[in-house]
């Protein structure tokens, strides 16, 4: 049984050239997400998140391989905003508020996500209320590949929002989202490979 990989079906949303911003047109997409706030370093929300997450992704992947539709389990991706833009750049990461989600093919349902949800309680014991299935159409965006460590990210950061964005005549069109290409468990920081993505609009 081959399996699907979304990276591959899906090559534009998990490429991009090196601290260079180039647009892409981004169709709506099915995740898996969890709402938090705070400092996912040290927030037990967070940790949660993503235990979650992954509890609940691989409990409906195993269900669809049972089924003849097995898939490989995509990476971990984060929306990510502040009531000050800037806080990313200056890494204030006490005000973030974030969207922690794993991509997931169209055709798993309401019906698959519940069910798993279930199996994913009762291995974790408890898991957070905002845990949903949902689609998001980002659109037209920006996005560069960042390899280094996360705290590095802000020159980048701060050329898409005070050169880049004004002089293209964007604006901002949707929440900060980051795909985690590498296991940060399993690779030293200055090699994570980090795609960045804004969703834009024309002023």
């Amino acid at each position: 049984m081959e399996k699907l990989d979304l990276k591959k079906v899906r090559k534009s949303l998990f490429t991009a050239p090196l601290n260079r911003f180039v647009t892409i047109d981004v169709p709506p997409v099915s995740y898996l997400m969890v709402d938090g706030h705070g400092d996912p370093n040290t927030a037990q929300a967070y940790r949660l998140a993503v235990e979650s997450l992954y509890a609940t992704a691989f409990t409906i992947k195993f269900s669809c391989k049972a089924s003849g539709n097995d898939f490989v389990v995509m990476p971990l991706e984060g929306l990510w905003s502040a009531p000050d833009p800037e806080s990313f750049c200056a890494r204030r990461k006490d005000e973030w508020e974030w969207t922690m989600m794993i991509m997931v093919p169209d055709y798993v349902d309401d019906e698959a996500f519940l069910a798993a949800r279930i199996k994913a309680r009762e291995k974790l014991g408890a898991l957070p209320e905002s845990l949903r299935l949902e689609s998001l159409e980002e659109g037209l965006c920006l996005q560069a590949l960042h390899v280094g460590s996360y705290d590095d990210e802000g020159p980048l950061l701060a050329r898409l929002h005070g050169e880049i964005m004004p002089s293209g005549g964007y604006d901002f069109a949707g929440r900060h989202h980051e795909v985690y290409l590498s296991d940060p468990r399993k690779t030293v920081p200055e090699k994570l490979k980090t795609v960045i993505r804004q969703p834009v609009r024309q002023n």
